[in-house]
């Protein structure tokens, strides 16, 4: 049950993840090239079993594919959105010993009640329903055994994988990419910095009604473990035959509950897929994970909003400008054309005075299309390095985008930004920032 990234654990991380995922790709393969029969819904289902039996990282990967919208076939779709909250769960003797290490061997008389089944599963951890001592409902969240091990097994494959496409595709640099995402796995496993991050997100979020944070529940928490208030909702793709004026309250809400931090504080949720939120009866949103966060100086938030200008006012000096803030360099101008390219899709939405559907040009395949464009031409240029503060807001963005194209909600996206926007101000977001994160105990970006 030790969890210090011991070589044994690596070693049989990298076994497993080998003997399953490439099984999995050769039936796959071996159908397409033979011709042979191959059940889309039962290997769906096969491939979400094992990837949540394997957990960690890779079981993260496929939850960020399953929000896309089109970019698999529905069958893959649907198993993969199950397992959000549906992996495969440890067993009892697993969470009696969990329970005991975090909190004493007499762990039960700290609970009024506690479920033996899992009520969630998902990459790092599974979630118990429980009831406190003052009669309030809570949820404990687990760490899975032997978790840096696992991680670090897993990052070391997605580095040689990211090596190994390097060499025959230079579009895209992906080493900061990994930098970035080995960051953010580590800190994950940490859930006192989790409960710090809660605690950081309801300060943010205390104005906004229609978003909940849960209470941590500081004396039962650990490293390892997790406990913290019970919120009540169901899955966002429960929502999408609703009507529109409810499915765009809730879009609306979702924008705020990831924007507001970002705009005001120079913070952003990483992860917006969909086993991460619920929503209540009146639209309002549940956010149920905080391992994924990233803090931004308050320059990285003011080029954000200044590419917005430049693409508004066709400037390209300040487009420059925005694109060096955010740490790209040696850009040329054939390269920085390609970027607005890309920018101009990103942007489009909020560019536009009107209600709208937050994709109107045919919708995923036009995206697909313009994503093939931008990483043709960069492969062409000889390719960039993306800096790794670029990562967790570029994978926002479209995350919370394919949200709304599931909800198909019709907003006007451009008020929204602009309302939070306003007139912005680097140093007053800065001493905001810098109270917030003083108050819960995390540092500022350096």
């Amino acid at each position: 049950m030790a969890d210090g990234g011991r070589l044994s654990g690596r070693v049989k991380r990298y076994t497993r993840v080998g003997v399953t995922v490439g099984g999995m790709a050769a039936r796959f393969a071996g159908g397409r090239l033979l011709g042979l029969p191959l059940d889309m819904g039962s290997h769906a289902a096969e491939m979400a079993a094992a990837l949540g039996a394997l957990k960690g990282p890779l079981m993260k990967v496929a939850q960020i594919l399953s929000t896309v919208p089109d970019a698999l076939p529905a069958e893959y779709v649907i198993e993969l959105s199950r397992l959000q909250t549906n992996a495969p769960s440890m067993g009892w003797p697993f969470v009696n010993r969990r329970m005991a290490t975090e909190l004493g061997e007499d762990w039960r008389q700290s609970f009024a009640g506690f479920e033996r089944k899992a009520a969630a599963a998902a990459s790092l951890g599974q979630v118990h329903r429980a009831r406190g001592l003052d009669g309030r409902e809570l949820a404990c969240k687990l760490q899975y055994p032997d978790m840096v091990s696992t991680v670090e097994a897993d990052l070391r494959q997605l580095k040689l994988a990211f090596s190994i496409y390097r060499r025959y595709d230079r579009a895209i640099d992906p080493m900061q990419i990994h930098a970035e995402l080995s960051d953010r796995l580590h800190e994950e496993l940490d859930y006192l910095r989790e409960a710090r991050h809660m605690v950081l997100y309801a300060r943010m979020l205390r104005s906004e009604p229609a978003v909940h944070v849960a209470d941590t529940v500081d004396d039962l928490t650990t490293r390892r473990l997790l406990t913290m208030t019970w919120l009540s909702g169901v899955p966002l793709l429960s929502l999408v035959d609703e009507g529109i004026e409810k499915r765009n309250r809730v879009a609306r809400n979702m924008f705020r509950a990831w924007y507001v931090p970002f705009y005001d504080y120079g913070v952003i949720h990483g992860d917006p897929h969909l086993g991460n939120y619920t929503v209540r009866a009146d639209g309002s949103i549940n956010l149920l994970d905080f391992g994924c966060i990233r803090v931004f100086k308050p320059s990285f938030i003011g080029a954000v909003i200044g590419l917005y200008r430049a693409l508004r006012d066709d400037d390209q000096d300040l487009a420059v400008h925005a694109y060096e803030t955010w740490g790209f360099h040696n850009l040329s101008r054939e390269i920085i054309e390609v970027l607005n390219y890309w920018a101009r899709f990103l942007y489009a939405p909020l560019l536009k005075d009107r209600t709208q559907t937050i994709q109107e040009d045919m919708g995923t395949m036009y995206g697909a299309e313009v994503a093939a464009k931008v990483h043709r031409e960069l492969r062409r240029l000889g390719g960039i390095t993306p800096p790794r503060e670029f990562v967790l807001m570029d994978r926002a963005a479209i995350g919370l985008g394919s949200v709304f194209m599931h909800l198909k909600a019709e907003v006007n996206w451009h008020r929204l930004f602009h309302d939070l926007i306003g007139d912005f101000d680097a140093e007053a977001l800065a001493r905001r920032q810098a109270r917030a994160l003083e108050a819960v105990g995390l540092d500022a970006p350096e």
